[in-house]
């Protein structure tokens, strides 16, 4: 999850956005990305992405996060593994997330190089409840499934 913060837009899965504010965080923010990222290490048993990219490295300040998800993508195929699916939906009130969600899909496809309909993009809002509720910010929660052929 992440704050709102200053700008015109959001990076979502790798895709611009525009919004009322931009996210917080120390590299783009991308709360799709990293929660994808995270579900691969986790999957692996590899931590996250902060034990692999730590944010006091001002290596990654500012980074794109398709960087991290390439990198647990790479992770996974050294240890054995391929993707089999991705599941990922983003919490938030606004922006809306649907007309988006197919561009989305395409990127995330580019960067992990699976098939299309291998990735489910959706949102959901949180009914006005908790920080996403109250439009301070957006979360996403992802899944994923590795096989080892």
């Amino acid at each position: 999850m992440h704050a709102f913060g200053p700008g015109d837009c959001v990076v979502l899965a790798g895709i611009e956005v525009p919004h009322t504010h931009g996210l917080v965080g120390h590299s783009d923010a991308d709360v799709a990305l990293h929660a994808i990222t995270d579900a691969i290490y986790g999957a692996l048993a590899q931590g996250d992405i902060g034990r692999h990219f730590p944010p006091s490295d001002p290596e990654w300040k500012g980074a794109a996060s398709d960087v991290f998800l390439r990198h647990a993508v790479d992770l996974a195929a050294y240890m054995g593994f391929e993707i089999s699916n991705i599941d990922c939906t983003i919490i938030c009130e606004q922006p809306k997330i649907e007309p988006h969600a197919d561009n989305m899909r395409d990127q995330i496809g580019m960067i992990t190089n699976l098939a299309k309909d291998r990735i489910s993009v959706k949102a959901t809002t949180s009914e006005r409840l908790g920080f996403t509720g109250r439009g301070e910010g957006i979360a996403c929660l992802a899944t994923t499934a590795l096989l080892k052929p």
